[in-house]
Protein backbone atom coordinates (compact mmCIF):
# COMPACT_ATOMS: atom_id res chain seq x y z
CA UNK A 1 0.00 0.00 0.00
CA UNK A 2 2.64 2.57 1.22
CA UNK A 3 5.23 1.99 -1.69
CA UNK A 4 2.91 3.19 -4.87
CA UNK A 5 0.98 6.17 -2.81
CA UNK A 6 4.67 7.48 -1.36
CA UNK A 7 5.80 6.90 -4.86
CA UNK A 8 3.15 8.88 -6.56
CA UNK A 9 3.62 11.51 -3.97
CA UNK A 10 7.12 11.76 -5.77
CA UNK A 11 8.16 14.67 -3.24
CA UNK A 12 11.71 15.19 -4.42
CA UNK A 13 10.40 15.07 -8.08
CA UNK A 14 7.43 17.42 -7.18
CA UNK A 15 10.16 20.30 -6.04
CA UNK A 16 12.58 19.68 -9.53
CA UNK A 17 9.35 19.76 -11.31
CA UNK A 18 8.43 23.53 -9.78
CA UNK A 19 11.93 25.20 -10.32
CA UNK A 20 11.87 23.79 -13.83
CA UNK A 21 8.52 25.98 -14.47
CA UNK A 22 9.72 28.72 -12.24
CA UNK A 23 12.87 29.27 -14.30
CA UNK A 24 10.84 28.69 -17.57
CA UNK A 25 8.13 30.73 -16.50
CA UNK A 26 10.59 34.00 -15.06
CA UNK A 27 12.54 33.99 -18.03
CA UNK A 28 9.49 33.93 -20.19
CA UNK A 29 7.58 37.15 -18.29
CA UNK A 30 10.50 39.18 -18.94
CA UNK A 31 10.57 38.03 -22.85
CA UNK A 32 7.17 38.53 -23.37
CA UNK A 33 7.01 41.71 -21.64
CA UNK A 34 9.41 43.86 -23.33
CA UNK A 35 7.94 41.98 -26.54
CA UNK A 36 4.55 43.59 -25.64
CA UNK A 37 5.94 47.30 -24.81
CA UNK A 38 7.51 47.11 -27.84
CA UNK A 39 4.70 46.06 -30.15
CA UNK A 40 1.17 46.50 -28.31
CA UNK A 41 -0.22 43.33 -29.16
CA UNK A 42 -3.09 42.39 -26.73
CA UNK A 43 -1.80 38.64 -27.45
CA UNK A 44 1.41 39.51 -25.97
CA UNK A 45 0.42 41.23 -22.99
CA UNK A 46 -2.18 38.65 -22.13
CA UNK A 47 1.08 35.91 -22.72
CA UNK A 48 3.33 38.25 -20.33
CA UNK A 49 0.74 38.36 -17.74
CA UNK A 50 0.00 34.71 -17.98
CA UNK A 51 4.07 34.04 -17.38
CA UNK A 52 4.45 36.28 -14.68
CA UNK A 53 0.91 34.58 -12.88
CA UNK A 54 2.70 30.85 -13.13
CA UNK A 55 5.90 32.71 -12.00
CA UNK A 56 4.47 34.18 -9.03
CA UNK A 57 2.52 30.87 -8.91
CA UNK A 58 5.35 28.37 -8.48
CA UNK A 59 6.56 30.76 -5.52
CA UNK A 60 3.51 29.53 -3.89
CA UNK A 61 4.32 26.04 -4.75
CA UNK A 62 7.58 25.88 -3.39
CA UNK A 63 6.48 27.85 -0.28
CA UNK A 64 3.79 25.02 -0.26
CA UNK A 65 6.24 21.96 -0.58
CA UNK A 66 8.58 23.51 2.24
CA UNK A 67 5.58 24.34 4.43
CA UNK A 68 3.73 21.04 4.01
CA UNK A 69 6.73 18.94 4.10
CA UNK A 70 7.04 20.12 8.28
CA UNK A 71 6.98 16.93 10.36
CA UNK A 72 3.67 16.90 13.22
CA UNK A 73 3.84 18.35 16.55
CA UNK A 74 2.41 18.10 19.26
CA UNK A 75 0.24 21.14 18.41
CA UNK A 76 -0.48 19.46 15.02
CA UNK A 77 -1.09 15.47 15.35
CA UNK A 78 -1.81 15.22 11.86
CA UNK A 79 1.07 17.08 10.33
CA UNK A 80 1.39 20.46 8.18
CA UNK A 81 -0.11 18.69 4.97
CA UNK A 82 -2.82 20.17 4.71
CA UNK A 83 -1.02 23.61 4.15
CA UNK A 84 -0.08 22.91 0.94
CA UNK A 85 -3.77 22.59 0.05
CA UNK A 86 -3.93 26.58 1.37
CA UNK A 87 -1.16 27.57 -0.37
CA UNK A 88 -1.84 25.92 -3.66
CA UNK A 89 -5.72 27.81 -3.70
CA UNK A 90 -3.35 31.20 -2.83
CA UNK A 91 -1.45 30.28 -5.71
CA UNK A 92 -4.59 28.82 -8.59
CA UNK A 93 -6.79 32.20 -7.06
CA UNK A 94 -3.18 34.74 -8.21
CA UNK A 95 -3.70 32.62 -11.76
CA UNK A 96 -7.38 33.56 -11.89
CA UNK A 97 -6.63 37.19 -11.26
CA UNK A 98 -3.29 38.01 -12.19
CA UNK A 99 -3.51 36.04 -15.31
CA UNK A 100 -7.24 35.72 -16.44
CA UNK A 101 -8.50 38.84 -15.37
CA UNK A 102 -5.81 40.50 -16.86
CA UNK A 103 -5.76 38.70 -19.65
CA UNK A 104 -9.55 39.47 -20.75
CA UNK A 105 -9.64 42.68 -19.36
CA UNK A 106 -6.63 43.72 -21.84
CA UNK A 107 -7.98 41.77 -24.72
CA UNK A 108 -11.97 43.68 -24.57
CA UNK A 109 -10.64 47.22 -23.83
CA UNK A 110 -8.67 46.90 -27.17
CA UNK A 111 -11.78 45.66 -28.80
CA UNK A 112 -13.82 48.58 -27.73
CA UNK A 113 -11.68 51.24 -28.30
CA UNK A 114 -8.36 52.18 -30.91
CA UNK A 115 -5.60 49.28 -29.18
CA UNK A 116 -1.92 51.35 -28.72
CA UNK A 117 -0.16 49.99 -31.77
CA UNK A 118 3.84 49.65 -30.99
CA UNK A 119 6.03 48.62 -33.48
CA UNK A 120 4.86 47.30 -37.52
CA UNK A 121 6.93 44.69 -37.03
CA UNK A 122 5.56 41.09 -35.73
CA UNK A 123 8.97 39.39 -35.70
CA UNK A 124 9.42 40.05 -32.34
CA UNK A 125 6.43 38.35 -31.24
CA UNK A 126 7.17 35.42 -33.49
CA UNK A 127 10.46 34.81 -32.07
CA UNK A 128 9.68 35.11 -28.25
CA UNK A 129 6.89 32.93 -28.84
CA UNK A 130 8.99 30.26 -30.71
CA UNK A 131 11.60 30.61 -27.32
CA UNK A 132 8.41 30.28 -25.02
CA UNK A 133 7.35 26.88 -26.96
CA UNK A 134 10.73 25.72 -26.28
CA UNK A 135 11.28 26.52 -22.51
CA UNK A 136 7.35 25.84 -21.97
CA UNK A 137 8.16 22.27 -23.36
CA UNK A 138 11.03 21.57 -21.61
CA UNK A 139 9.12 22.46 -18.15
CA UNK A 140 6.09 20.14 -19.57
CA UNK A 141 8.02 17.35 -20.28
CA UNK A 142 9.46 17.20 -16.69
CA UNK A 143 5.99 17.57 -15.48
CA UNK A 144 4.74 14.59 -17.94
CA UNK A 145 7.46 12.28 -17.19
CA UNK A 146 6.36 12.71 -13.12
CA UNK A 147 2.76 12.57 -14.03
CA UNK A 148 3.47 9.33 -16.13
CA UNK A 149 5.87 7.69 -13.58
CA UNK A 150 3.15 8.00 -11.09
CA UNK A 151 0.46 7.04 -13.43
CA UNK A 152 1.95 3.71 -14.76
CA UNK A 153 2.41 2.79 -11.26
CA UNK A 154 -0.85 3.01 -9.88
CA UNK A 155 -2.45 1.66 -13.11
CA UNK A 156 -4.35 4.94 -14.31
CA UNK A 157 -4.35 7.27 -17.34
CA UNK A 158 -2.22 10.40 -17.05
CA UNK A 159 -4.89 12.56 -17.03
CA UNK A 160 -6.90 10.70 -14.73
CA UNK A 161 -4.12 10.86 -12.31
CA UNK A 162 -3.79 14.45 -12.82
CA UNK A 163 -7.19 14.47 -11.57
CA UNK A 164 -7.01 12.25 -8.80
CA UNK A 165 -3.96 12.62 -7.18
CA UNK A 166 -3.22 14.56 -3.46
CA UNK A 167 -0.27 15.89 -4.79
CA UNK A 168 -1.84 19.42 -5.45
CA UNK A 169 1.94 20.73 -6.97
CA UNK A 170 2.52 17.97 -9.62
CA UNK A 171 -1.40 18.96 -10.62
CA UNK A 172 -1.15 22.68 -10.75
CA UNK A 173 2.18 22.65 -12.79
CA UNK A 174 1.18 20.16 -15.54
CA UNK A 175 -2.06 21.70 -16.04
CA UNK A 176 -0.56 25.26 -15.86
CA UNK A 177 1.87 24.12 -18.45
CA UNK A 178 -0.36 22.56 -20.47
CA UNK A 179 -2.38 26.00 -20.75
CA UNK A 180 1.15 27.92 -21.13
CA UNK A 181 1.30 25.58 -24.58
CA UNK A 182 -1.95 26.08 -25.62
CA UNK A 183 -1.99 30.58 -24.70
CA UNK A 184 1.40 30.33 -27.28
CA UNK A 185 -0.89 28.82 -29.67
CA UNK A 186 -3.55 31.09 -29.58
CA UNK A 187 -1.64 33.72 -29.07
CA UNK A 188 0.61 33.18 -32.31
CA UNK A 189 -3.00 32.74 -34.44
CA UNK A 190 -4.07 36.01 -33.10
CA UNK A 191 -1.08 38.12 -33.86
CA UNK A 192 -0.75 35.99 -37.44
CA UNK A 193 -4.59 37.33 -38.25
CA UNK A 194 -3.83 40.85 -37.19
CA UNK A 195 -0.48 40.53 -39.64
CA UNK A 196 -2.40 38.93 -42.44
CA UNK A 197 -5.77 41.35 -42.27
CA UNK A 198 -4.13 43.95 -40.67
CA UNK A 199 -7.57 43.62 -38.25
CA UNK A 200 -6.23 43.92 -34.55
CA UNK A 201 -9.13 42.37 -33.41
CA UNK A 202 -8.10 39.48 -33.84
CA UNK A 203 -5.13 40.02 -31.42
CA UNK A 204 -7.68 41.20 -28.77
CA UNK A 205 -9.80 38.11 -29.36
CA UNK A 206 -6.67 36.16 -28.39
CA UNK A 207 -6.27 38.11 -25.45
CA UNK A 208 -9.51 37.31 -24.07
CA UNK A 209 -9.14 33.47 -25.38
CA UNK A 210 -6.15 32.88 -23.29
CA UNK A 211 -7.48 34.60 -20.30
CA UNK A 212 -10.72 32.10 -21.04
CA UNK A 213 -8.38 29.38 -20.70
CA UNK A 214 -6.69 30.58 -17.36
CA UNK A 215 -9.39 30.56 -15.78
CA UNK A 216 -11.15 27.53 -16.62
CA UNK A 217 -7.47 25.67 -15.08
CA UNK A 218 -8.07 27.96 -12.11
CA UNK A 219 -11.36 27.56 -10.86
CA UNK A 220 -10.51 23.80 -11.68
CA UNK A 221 -7.04 24.09 -9.60
CA UNK A 222 -9.23 26.19 -6.84
CA UNK A 223 -11.95 23.61 -6.54
CA UNK A 224 -10.03 20.55 -5.98
CA UNK A 225 -7.66 22.20 -3.75
CA UNK A 226 -10.77 23.35 -1.84
CA UNK A 227 -12.13 19.47 -2.18
CA UNK A 228 -9.15 18.35 -0.45
CA UNK A 229 -9.45 20.37 2.58
CA UNK A 230 -13.08 19.83 2.90
CA UNK A 231 -12.03 15.97 3.32
CA UNK A 232 -11.32 14.10 -0.27
CA UNK A 233 -13.03 10.68 -0.22
CA UNK A 234 -10.12 7.26 -1.20
CA UNK A 235 -10.86 5.68 -3.81
CA UNK A 236 -11.91 2.39 -3.51
CA UNK A 237 -8.77 0.58 -4.34
CA UNK A 238 -7.02 2.98 -1.82
CA UNK A 239 -9.62 2.22 0.59
CA UNK A 240 -9.78 -1.48 0.34
CA UNK A 241 -6.23 -1.05 0.66
CA UNK A 242 -5.64 0.56 4.23
CA UNK A 243 -8.55 -1.93 5.24
CA UNK A 244 -6.45 -4.99 3.70
CA UNK A 245 -3.01 -3.51 5.67
CA UNK A 246 -4.75 -2.57 9.05
CA UNK A 247 -6.45 -6.34 9.46
CA UNK A 248 -2.59 -8.09 8.60
CA UNK A 249 -2.06 -6.48 12.21
CA UNK A 250 -1.49 -9.51 14.28
CA UNK A 251 -3.47 -7.75 17.34
CA UNK A 252 -6.47 -6.88 14.82
CA UNK A 253 -9.18 -9.53 14.86
CA UNK A 254 -11.43 -7.72 13.06
CA UNK A 255 -12.68 -3.85 11.62
CA UNK A 256 -16.41 -2.67 11.96
CA UNK A 257 -16.15 0.74 10.90
CA UNK A 258 -13.21 2.88 9.26
CA UNK A 259 -13.49 6.48 8.03
CA UNK A 260 -9.85 7.55 5.89
CA UNK A 261 -9.16 10.83 4.42
CA UNK A 262 -6.33 13.49 3.53
CA UNK A 263 -4.25 15.12 5.48
CA UNK A 264 -1.76 16.40 2.87
CA UNK A 265 -0.19 14.60 -0.10
CA UNK A 266 -0.16 11.15 0.32
CA UNK A 267 -1.07 11.28 4.04
CA UNK A 268 -3.77 9.91 5.88
CA UNK A 269 -5.55 9.76 9.02
CA UNK A 270 -7.34 6.98 10.13
CA UNK A 271 -10.37 6.37 12.50
CA UNK A 272 -11.43 2.74 13.00
CA UNK A 273 -13.38 0.26 15.30
CA UNK A 274 -11.75 -2.48 16.05
CA UNK A 275 -11.75 -5.75 17.59
CA UNK A 276 -8.55 -6.76 19.24
CA UNK A 277 -7.28 -10.67 19.16
CA UNK A 278 -8.19 -12.21 23.02
CA UNK A 279 -9.52 -10.84 26.03
CA UNK A 280 -8.49 -8.85 28.10
CA UNK A 281 -8.96 -6.21 31.17
CA UNK A 282 -10.30 -2.64 29.92
CA UNK A 283 -6.95 -0.59 31.51
CA UNK A 284 -5.09 -3.45 29.45
CA UNK A 285 -7.32 -3.14 26.06
CA UNK A 286 -5.95 0.83 26.60
CA UNK A 287 -2.55 0.23 26.29
CA UNK A 288 -3.10 -2.76 23.80
CA UNK A 289 -5.15 0.32 21.08
CA UNK A 290 -2.43 2.69 21.89
CA UNK A 291 0.56 0.39 20.61
CA UNK A 292 -1.88 -0.37 17.89
CA UNK A 293 -2.07 2.95 16.78
CA UNK A 294 1.66 3.24 16.68
CA UNK A 295 2.12 0.44 14.98
CA UNK A 296 -0.34 1.65 11.96
CA UNK A 297 1.21 5.00 11.99
CA UNK A 298 4.77 3.51 11.11
CA UNK A 299 3.17 3.04 8.00
CA UNK A 300 4.62 6.22 5.55
CA UNK A 301 1.33 7.04 3.91
CA UNK A 302 -0.41 6.80 7.75
CA UNK A 303 -0.10 10.06 9.33
CA UNK A 304 -2.96 9.83 12.68
CA UNK A 305 -4.29 6.73 13.53
CA UNK A 306 -7.21 7.10 15.88
CA UNK A 307 -9.03 3.50 16.91
CA UNK A 308 -12.20 2.51 19.43
CA UNK A 309 -13.31 -0.60 20.32
CA UNK A 310 -15.93 -1.77 18.12
CA UNK A 311 -19.39 -3.19 19.42
CA UNK A 312 -20.13 -6.72 19.40
CA UNK A 313 -23.02 -6.37 16.96
CA UNK A 314 -21.74 -4.30 14.50
CA UNK A 315 -20.77 -6.40 11.33
CA UNK A 316 -17.11 -6.95 9.88
CA UNK A 317 -15.88 -4.75 6.75
CA UNK A 318 -14.47 -7.04 4.50
CA UNK A 319 -11.41 -6.12 2.04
Amino acid sequence: MSSQEKESSGGGESLLTVVVALVANGLLALAKSVAAGLTGSAAMVAEAAHSWADTGNEIFLLVAERKGARPRDEEHPRGYGRSTYIWSLVAAFGLFSAGAMVSIWHGVTDLLHEPHEGSTTFVVNYVVLAIALVLEGVSFLQATRQVRGAARRLDLHPLRYVDRTSNPTVRAVFLEDLAALIGIVLAAAGIALHQVTGNAAYDAIASIAIGVLLAVVAVFLMRRNMEYLLGEALSPGLRSQVLGRMLEHPEIERITYLHVEYVGPARLFVVAAVDLVGDDTESHLAVRLRQVEVDIETDDLIEDAVLTLAQPDDPDLKV
